[in-house]
């Protein structure tokens, strides 16, 4: 990985974003690590999407949507369709572009950690439960699923996809079909384990 100047990044984060994103920003950061020493995967590349993952959260959605129609990445109609997802899929191009990453190991992370999706690598599976049990979170189960998460990963999935897919049901949104295939992967891996 190319060395990136963190302090230039927390700077530019600091400047765009509003306190409590930035604050938000900082507490995945250090989940995405925690969560990368815990499960062998790379500490630094998590910190860093940790601290990224929500660069373009606040952007105009003008200009999320201009990015996310740069992408690289898979977009379904549905996630082009739903801009509460676009600043993910932006996030990825936007930090391409201004930063100059091109390791999957950020930028995929990035792109997922809103939906989600079947067959998420480690990289991924880390930023996406960073995102929903950082510090700074509070929704009811949260304390549940953080206390999983740090014990068993995968169990931790499990229990992100059960709660997300019930969440867009209350709220009554569409979910991409990433986010089923998801659910489908870690509900099948928590059948097995109990078989």
């Amino acid at each position: 990985m190319t060395e990136l100047n963190t302090d230039e990044i927390i700077s530019y984060l600091k400047d765009n974003l509003s306190e409590r994103r930035f604050n938000h920003s900082l507490k995945v950061s250090e989940a995405a690590e925690r969560l990368a020493r815990i499960n062998g995967a790379d500490p630094e590349k998590m910190r860093i999407a940790g601290l990224l993952h929500d660069i373009c959260k606040e952007l105009d959605p003008a200009l999320q949507l201009e990015l996310v129609k740069r992408s690289e990445f898979e977009v379904s109609e549905i996630e082009l369709n739903a801009p509460k997802t676009h600043h993910a899929i932006a996030g990825a191009v936007f930090v391409k572009e201004k930063y100059g990453i091109t390791d999957p190991d950020i930028l995929s992370p990035i792109r997922w950690h809103t939906v989600g999706k079947g067959g998420m690598n480690i990289n991924e599976q880390i930023l996406y439960m960073a995102d929903l049990i950082s510090d700074d979170r509070d929704y009811n189960d949260c304390e549940r699923i953080r206390a999983i998460t740090y014990k068993d990963l995968d169990a931790g999935l499990y229990e992100a996809f059960k709660w997300m897919l019930q969440e867009g049901i209350d709220k009554f949104r569409l979910i991409p079909r990433s986010t089923f295939d998801a659910y489908n992967e870690y509900t099948a891996l928590a059948l097995s384990r109990k078989a």
